[in-house]
C-alpha cells in the first residue's frame, strides 16, 4: 500500500472510496478543531499567565487545566493508533500491535450479537422482503432489465458450453451412473405416483386421437397390409373388402376408445401398468429384464450421439430465444415476473410464505454457517498489515474521538476553573 504523509499525520491510501473520502474530510476538519481549542487554550494562558488574582486568574486556571486536558486525551486517542510523537512508549500504538486479537475479538462480537437466529428472524419479518421485493418488480423496467440481463447471462453462459464437455460428462459420469444404477424400482414407484394420481389419461387420449388419425388418414396403406397377409388362393376383390371392413372397424374401435373413459382397452391397460409398476418394484425376475434392457439401451454408442444432438439443439433454440426481445420466452418471462410481483404486494397468505421460507433458510444458514461467515472480520484484519489495520478503524470511527479531545479541553477548562475558585475561598 502506497500512502501520502499529510498535516495530519493520516496516510491516505490510494484508491480510496468517494465514502472514504468524505470520512476523511471529517476526520481532519474534527482534528483542526481539537487543535485550535488547544492551541487557543495555550494563547490564552499565555496572555494570561501573570494574573493569579481577580477575574484573569480564572482564566489563566481554566486555560491551563484545558491545555492538560487537551493534551491528556491527545495521548489517548492517539495511542490507540500509533506511538505518539513517534516515540515508543509502553501500552501504545495499540490497534496495530494487537490487531490479531482485535480481529477475532469482533469476530466474536458479530457471531454471538448479530448472526444469531431470532436476530435474522425479527429482522426479515420486520423487513417485509417479499413486499419490497413485489414492489420492486412492478415499479418502472425492472422486470424487464431483469429478464434481460437474465437473458444475457444464461445465453452467454450456454454458449460457452462445449459440445465435447458435454459429451464427456454424458460418456464418462452419467451413462456409466446410469447402468450401475438400479432404476427398476425407481421406474416403478414414479408409475405407480402417476397411475394414482391418473397423470397418464393425457398421454393415453393423446396416442388414441394420434393412431385414429392416422389410421383415417392412411386407409390405403392399412389395407395394402392386410391384402398381402390374405392367403393366396383368395379373390383380390375378397382381399379389398376384406381390408376395407378390417380398416373400418379398427378406426371405430379406436374412436370408441377415445370417447369412452371407462372402455375395457383402457382398464386393461390401466392393470397392466399397475401390474408392471409393482413387478418393477418386487418382483426379481422382471426387476432383472428391466435392468438387462437398460444396460443394453445405454451400451448403444447412438445413445450417446443422440444425447449430445438433443442437447445441441435445445442450446441453440434457448440461445436463440434468449436473444429475441419480442420472443415468447422473454414475453412470458416478464409477464410472469410482473404477476408474481403483483401477487407479492396483493396475497398477504403468499408474503407470509415467502418471507418464511427466507427466514427459515436465513436462520439454518445462520445456525450452521454463522461462525465460519464470521471468520471473514479476523482473515481480514489478519491480512492488513498493523498500520494498515489503523488507519482503516481511524477512518471510520476517529472523527468521533475527536470529541473526547474537544470535550477534555473544555472539561478540563472547568475544572481548572472550579479549582481555582475552592483555592480562592479557602
Amino acid at each position: 500500500m502506497t500512502s501520502t504523509n499529510t498535516a495530519t499525520s493520516f496516510a491516505m491510501p490510494e484508491g480510496m472510496s468517494d465514502g472514504d473520502l468524505v470520512r476523511l474530510k471529517g476526520l481532519r476538519k474534527m482534528r483542526a478543531l481539537a487543535l485550535s481549542l488547544l492551541i487557543l487554550a495555550a494563547v490564552i494562558y499565555v496572555l494570561t499567565r501573570d494574573h493569579d488574582t481577580g477575574w484573569l486568574g480564572y482564566v489563566n486556571a481554566g486555560s491551563e487545566a484545558a491545555m492538560v486536558g487537551a493534551i491528556a486525551d491527545w495521548f489517548a486517542v492517539t495511542a490507540l493508533f500509533r506511538h505518539p510523537l513517534g516515540l515508543p512508549i509502553p501500552h501504545t500504538a495499540i490497534i496495530p500491535n494487537r490487531k490479531a486479537s482485535l480481529g477475532e475479538s469482533l469476530q466474536e462480537f458479530v457471531a454471538d450479537n448479530f448472526l444469531k437466529e431470532d436476530v435474522i428472524r425479527e429482522r426479515i419479518a420486520s423487513a417485509g422482503v417479499s413486499k419490497r421485493v413485489g414492489e420492486w418488480l412492478v415499479d418502472g423496467n425492472h422486470a424487464d432489465r431483469l429478464v434481460r440481463e437474465g437473458s444475457r447471462i444464461l445465453a452467454d453462459a450456454l454458449s460457452h458450453v462445449k459440445e465435447t464437455d458435454v459429451a464427456a460428462v454424458i460418456q464418462e459420469a452419467l451413462i456409466p451412473r446410469l447402468q450401475e444404477e438400479e432404476l427398476s424400482p425407481v421406474v416403478g414407484q414414479l408409475m405407480d405416483e402417476v397411475l394414482r394420481d391418473d397423470a397418464h389419461r393425457g398421454l393415453v387420449d393423446l396416442a388414441v386421437d394420434e393412431l385414429g388419425r392416422w389410421l383415417e388418414h392412411n386407409h390405403d396403406e392399412v389395407a395394402a397390409l392386410i391384402e398381402n397377409r390374405a392367403p393366396s388362393w383368395t379373390p383380390q376383390w375378397l382381399d379389398k373388402r376384406v381390408a376395407t371392413w378390417v380398416h373400418e372397424q379398427v378406426v371405430e374401435w379406436v374412436a370408441e376408445i377415445g370417447r369412452t373413459p371407462d372402455h375395457n382397452a383402457r382398464i386393461a391397460l390401466d392393470n397392466w401398468l399397475r401390474e408392471l409398476a409393482s413387478d418393477l418394484q418386487e418382483d426379481p425376475a422382471t426387476m432383472e429384464r428391466f435392468e438387462r434392457l437398460k444396460v443394453r439401451m445405454l451400451s448403444q454408442p447412438r445413445v450417446s450421439t443422440t444425447s449430445v444432438q438433443l442437447w445441441d439443439a435445445l442450446r441453440r433454440a434457448l440461445i436463440g430465444s434468449l436473444g429475441d426481445e419480442t420472443g415468447l420466452l422473454r414475453t412470458r418471462a416478464r409477464e410472469e415476473l410482473d404477476r408474481l410481483g403483483r401477487r407479492l404486494i396483493d396475497d398477504p397468505a403468499l408474503g407470509a410464505r415467502v418471507d418464511s421460507t427466507i427466514s427459515n433458510v436465513a436462520a439454518y444458514a445462520v445456525n450452521h454457517y454463522g461462525h465460519e461467515v464470521a471468520t471473514v472480520i479476523s482473515a481480514t484484519v489478519n491480512r492488513w498489515d498493523g498500520k494498515e489495520t489503523a488507519e482503516r478503524i481511524e477512518l471510520h470511527v476517529g472523527r468521533d474521538l475527536q470529541f473526547i479531545r474537544i470535550n477534555g479541553t473544555v472539561v478540563g477548562g472547568l475544572a481548572g476553573v472550579v479549582i481555582h475558585a475552592i483555592s480562592t475561598v479557602i
